[in-house]
């Protein structure tokens, strides 16, 4: 495992919790939406890159 996919996962895993927070406020889905792909998409890029895969 190496440095950038461990940053990728660990700011997927914050914007998740960022999801849920924004969920508990009632924020506009649009928002929600949004930071969801941002958050799926860094998770799937830090797993992508793992060197297990070899």
């Amino acid at each position: 495992m190496n440095s950038l996919s461990s940053l990728l996962i660990v700011v997927g895993l914050f914007l998740v919790g960022g999801i849920v927070s924004f969920v508990k406020q009632k924020m506009p889905t649009s928002l929600i939406v949004l930071l969801s792909i941002g958050a799926a998409m860094c998770l799937v890029a830090g797993v992508m890159r793992l060197e297990v895969w070899n």
